[in-house]
């Protein structure tokens, strides 16, 4: 008797347990924000593409330009640059980018390390976490493009260096600006889909900056290098 009654008592309870169950998850769920699959999927098949416009794209599009001397060099550097700012960029440099707004002129400091992401970014249905990942793609392609400036004329080193301070100090002030909710979007209602102001008018004007701070090249023999400027 006393076991049949044990029986029936673990009986009861696993069916209040199971139904328990359902409430205490919608009870979790319900202040997390829900993503879509569908914008999520698309927005990783577009970082994937964008990182390949990078490497190899990039890597080979300056290597293609210079004499076969130089072309090890500009793969080297163009990896060097991206393996470097993808690390600044998980560290430091989302959260300048798109950190909380708080002056306008950089994001806060909420998710260095990508330590405080929420479920979803802020007007998005996406994660956080991919959206990170997605806008790392621009912030890589920035200092990339700027290879071509100094090609044949700088020092490794220096490259490296030039590349990192260059990702703090201008493309993640100018991308919080635009598209982190700073004071070019929110004052004068800047808008910029492609990159077109945060990616190629900043690394732009910064290559022409650079090559005009360097000077004319020593010993430039335009024929011997007419190969290389020849338009494709």
């Amino acid at each position: 008797m006393i076991d049949s009654l044990r029986l029936r008592a673990g009986h009861v309870l696993a069916a209040l347990t199971l139904l328990a169950l359902p409430s205490l998850a919608h009870a979790q769920d319900a202040g997390l924000d829900p993503a879509d699959s569908g914008d999520t999927a698309w927005l990783l098949a577009a970082t994937l593409f964008g990182l390949l416009l990078v490497l190899p794209g990039l890597a080979l599009f300056h290597a293609g330009r210079v004499r076969a001397a130089s072309v090890v060099s500009m793969i080297t550097q163009t990896a060097a640059i991206v393996a470097l700012v993808s690390v600044l960029w998980i560290v430091v440099g989302y959260t300048l980018a798109f950190g909380a707004v708080s002056n306008g002129w950089l994001g806060s400091g909420n998710a260095w390390m990508l330590i405080d992401l929420g479920n979803v970014r802020a007007d998005t249905l996406i994660p956080e976490s991919a959206y990170a990942l997605f806008e790392m793609v621009f912030a890589l392609a920035a200092p990339a493009l700027l290879v071509g400036a100094w090609a044949d004329r700088a020092r490794f080193g220096w490259v490296i260096g030039f590349a990192a301070l260059w990702s703090l100090i201008v493309y993640a002030p100018v991308a919080h600006w635009v598209w982190g909710g700073g004071w070019l979007a929110t004052r004068l209602g800047t808008v910029d889909y492609a990159g077109g102001l945060v990616v190629h008018t900043s690394a732009g004007v910064s290559a022409l900056v650079v090559a005009l701070l360097m000077g004319r090249r020593e010993r430039f023999s335009p024929a011997r290098h007419k190969a290389a400027a020849a338009p494709c």
